[in-house]
């Protein structure tokens, strides 16, 4: 029986996606102070700086991708063949609405309520929803839901509800929005654990989000400008901006959901952005977390330690063959069928030469006595 294997690159080590789940989520809290420094520097609008946010990062991405190929660093990343264009398209439209629809919704929230409580909104929901959808697929783990709970209530006590005297109607737009805008990061979450063959997530990531960052920069443009004095300390901190909190922290996060186990992993990993944030203000702005935001941020911790160590390297599964499956169990098949082999050879061997010696058959010796 012919050995049947396959090609398919597969998640062998499904917990490798950790480390880049993890560099994302403390890159990602480089982006409050840094955007807000950019907005007090150049005086654009957030939408404005949310799209130049897109446009420039996802260009950076492009570009990265370019000179990794001319060094070569890394291999030609091949779009989709044939098969998977059109699925390989519509996932970069996709990424590039939501992406957008992302930062608008939030920036929404934001002008409506404040920022405490549009952040609290936008990043509790994702995991929310990411862990409901598992659920409802049948591929929730047992562990999610308790995690994202203590996480929730680390978030909570971490970033507070502002206790302000906004309209009720004003507020609850905002609460709405601030959902919006958290439910599109659980679907490009969502999306990014889905790899389509051929599509690399660097080319995914940079394309996306230059055309998000030009569906906002219409927008942006109408209700305010794009334009701003250049200035050294303006340019750096866009090109800070453009780098960490969204070259960098996008790739590694869909690079590692294509590696993780599961996305509700991602979504609670990505929970590391407002405490990264909370350290930076603290080291960098001189603000105190006091009580209740010190055990916020320790039982947030806690939460994302328990999401990275419930996502182990995964071990070599039984699966059907032809499955991606093969290629790791494959080695090991051959060697056992290659013993097997070895073994029904000496045992002919060993046969024939009993028929040898016999005189290739029974009564050979009693022949042989006779005569």
């Amino acid at each position: 029986m012919p050995l049947r294997t396959s090609s398919r690159l597969t998640a062998d080590r499904r917990g490798s996606g950790v480390p880049l789940l993890v560099l994302a989520g403390v890159a990602w809290g480089t982006g409050g102070l840094l955007g807000s420094l950019l907005g007090r520097e150049t005086g654009l609008t957030p939408l404005a700086v949310a799209a130049y946010r897109l446009g420039l990062g996802g260009l950076l991405v492009l570009v990265a991708v370019v000179g990794l190929t001319l060094t070569g660093l890394a291999p030609r990343p091949a779009f989709a063949g044939a098969r998977h264009r059109r699925p390989a398209l519509l996932r970069i439209g996709l990424l590039a609405v939501l992406a957008a629809a992302f930062q608008a919704c939030y920036f929404t929230a934001v002008s409506l309520t404040s920022v405490g409580l549009a952040t609290l909104v936008t990043i509790g929901t994702a995991p929310v929803v990411v862990v409901a959808v598992e659920t409802l697929r049948g591929r929730a783990r047992r562990r999610s839901l308790p995690v994202v709970v203590l996480a929730l209530l680390g978030l909570g006590l971490l970033v507070g509800l502002p206790v302000t005297g906004a309209d009720p109607l004003a507020a609850a737009a905002g609460a709405a929005a601030a959902v919006v805008a958290g439910s599109c990061f659980a679907v490009m979450t969502l999306t990014g654990s889905r790899p389509i063959p051929g599509l690399d997530p660097m080319v995914a990531t940079g394309a996306s989000f230059v055309a998000g960052g030009l569906l906002l920069a219409v927008p942006a443009a109408v209700l305010g400008t794009m334009a701003f004095t250049m200035t050294f300390s303006g340019v750096g901190l866009l090109a800070l901006f453009a780098v960490l909190p969204t070259a960098l922290a996008y790739t590694a996060y869909f690079r590692g959901l294509g590696a993780t186990t599961s996305p509700g992993t991602g979504a609670v990993l990505a929970l590391l952005e407002p405490l990264t944030a909370a350290a930076l203000a603290a080291v960098v702005l001189g603000e105190r977390l006091g009580v209740t935001g010190t055990v916020g941020a320790l039982l947030l911790a806690v939460a994302v330690l328990l999401a990275a160590r419930a996502d182990p390297v995964a071990q070599p599964r039984c699966l059907p063959s032809g499955s991606a499956g093969d290629a790791l169990t494959a080695p090991r098949d051959v060697d056992r069928r290659i013993n097997r082999a070895s073994a029904a050879r000496s045992a002919a061997g060993v046969d024939r030469r009993r028929e040898a010696i016999g005189g290739g058959g029974s009564g050979g010796p009693e022949r042989r006595f006779q005569s």
